[in-house]
C-alpha cells in the first residue's frame, strides 16, 4: 500500500530555516515559535542562538540544529570539529556543515574525505547527527556524485544540496542563485545508499515543491516559507 501524507509528516520534512545574518534575536525567537506551532522537523538556528532556541522548544517534538562553517565551509578542519563540539554540547541535535569547496573544486578529495570523516565522528559521538552542505551552484556532476560517494563511506545521515547563501557572480557583477535544482536533487539520491538521506535548500518555498522533491525520495528541506507550504497543505486537505 502507498503511503499515506499526513499533514505531520510533511511538517517533519522541514528544517525551518533561521540564518540570515541580519536577523535579530527577537526575530529568531518568533521563527522558533513558529517552528513549534507547526510541529516541524527542526529549527535551524546559528551556533549562538541555541539556547534562546532550545529554552523556546523545550517539551516540543521540534529538535535543534545548528550550522557551522557557515556559508563558505572555509574553517580548518580542527576549528570544525571544535565547533561541532560546541554546537552539540549547547543542544544541538543536528549539525549542518559546509564541504570546503575550494578543495573540492580542487579535486583534493584526501582531504575532502579526511575533513567529513572527522566531524562526522565528532558530531556522532556528541549524540548528534550530521548533514553535509555540498553548495551545488559551484559544483559540476562529477563533483556532486563524488561527494555522494564520500558521505556514503563515511556513513553521514543526511547530504544537503545548498547553505542558502551561495551566490555565484555573474559577468555583469549581479549575483545569481539557484538552490536545490530537481536535476541534482535525483543525481543525489541515485548516488547515495537508502541509509543516507537527502536535504533540498534553496527556492523551495511551495506545497508543489514539497510533494515534488519528496517524490524523488528527499526526506528533509530548508525553507524560510513553511508556515505558507503547511497552511496550504492544511486547506488541500491534509490531515
Amino acid at each position: 500500500m502507498p503511503e499515506t501524507i499526513t499533514l505531520k509528516s510533511l511538517a517533519k520534512m522541514i528544517d525551518h530555516s533561521l540564518l540570515h545574518p541580519t536577523m535579530t534575536d527577537r526575530e529568531i525567537a518568533e521563527g522558533c515559535e513558529l517552528s513549534r506551532r507547526y510541529d516541524v522537523a527542526t529549527a535551524c538556528v546559528k551556533p549562538y542562538a541555541i539556547p534562546l532556541a532550545k529554552s523556546i522548544l523545550s517539551g516540543s517534538d521540534v529538535e535543534v540544529c545548528a550550522v557551522i562553517a557557515f556559508p563558505h565551509g572555509n574553517s580548518t578542519p580542527a576549528m570544525k570539529r571544535r565547533e561541532a563540539e560546541e554546537v552539540c554540547a549547547a543542544g544541538a541535535t543536528e549539525v549542518d556543515v559546509v564541504v570546503n569547496i575550494g578543495k573540492v573544486l580542487g579535486g583534493d578529495w584526501d582531504y575532502v574525505s579526511a575533513e567529513i570523516e572527522s566531524i562526522n565522528k565528532t558530531v556522532v559521538d556528541n549524540g548528534a547527527i550530521l548533514k553535509v552542505i555540498f553548495e551545488n551552484d559551484y559544483l559540476s556532476d562529477e563533483h556532486i556524485i563524488r561527494l555522494c560517494e564520500i558521505c556514503s563511506e563515511h556513513a553521514v545521515a543526511f547530504v544537503k544540496t545548498s547553505s542558502g547563501y551561495g551566490f555565484v557572480k555573474q559577468e555583469n557583477g549581479m549575483y545569481s542563485y539557484k538552490g536545490a535544482t530537481d536535476p541534482q536533487l535525483r543525481l543525489m539520491r541515485k548516488h547515495c545508499p537508502p541509509p543516507v538521506d537527502i536535504k533540498g535548500a534553496g527556492g523551495l518555498r511551495t506545497l508543489d515543491d514539497l510533494l515534488r522533491v519528496r517524490e524523488m525520495g528527499v526526506s528533509r528541506i530548508g525553507a524560510t516559507a513553511t508556515a505558507k507550504i503547511l497552511d496550504t497543505a492544511r486547506e488541500q486537505g491534509f490531515k
